[in-house]
């Protein structure tokens, strides 16, 4: 009876690792698939997600990175890059890096321009800044209208219906 006891122990032990890999790949896949990357695999599309909180966004290089769950960062400096690694939650931008105003009005997955950002409560929100509008202007004018706080829970609920929380 103890003998095969230990045995169901023992391949139990080797195969639980094996679903717990299995379980992180998946999730990995699946936050890939959730945030906006770059055509070069890249989140900010290269720019340096600690930069944003210290003077402003900068191109980050491809020789400092760090990928945290699946997602590349570049940086521009071994320190940022240290900063980051202690903390990825507290600089990677909200949303997945998608446009804050177009998850906050429809919950739409919106390509950004990686320079046009906003801290907002200590997250890092980005915005799509083209042909058709400034979406920072559109944002800021309704938060002036009717609060930010009220953007910021519709944004936030709307992406948690995209991560399935």
């Amino acid at each position: 009876m103890k003998t095969k006891n230990i045995i169901i122990i023992a391949i139990a032990s080797l195969l639980i690792p094996l679903f717990g890999a299995q379980a992180s790949a998946a999730t990995e896949a699946q936050r890939k698939a959730d945030f906006s990357i770059s055509k070069k695999g890249l989140a900010l599309e290269g720019y340096d997600p600690v930069s944003y909180f210290e003077g402003g966004p900068k191109e980050g290089s491809k020789n400092i990175s760090s990928t945290v769950k699946g997602i590349t960062y570049y940086f521009t400096s071994e320190a940022n890059k240290a900063k980051f690694d202690k903390d990825p939650s507290k600089y990677e931008p909200a949303y997945g890096g998608w446009c804050a105003w177009a998850m906050a009005e429809d919950g739409s997955k919106t390509e950004v321009d990686p320079e046009t950002y906003k801290i907002v409560d200590g997250r890092l929100f980005v915005y799509y800044n083209g042909f058709f509008a400034n979406t920072l202007k559109l944002w800021n004018e309704k938060a002036e209208k009717s609060g930010e706080a009220g953007l910021v829970k519709n944004a936030d609920k709307n992406w948690d219906k995209i991560l399935g929380s």
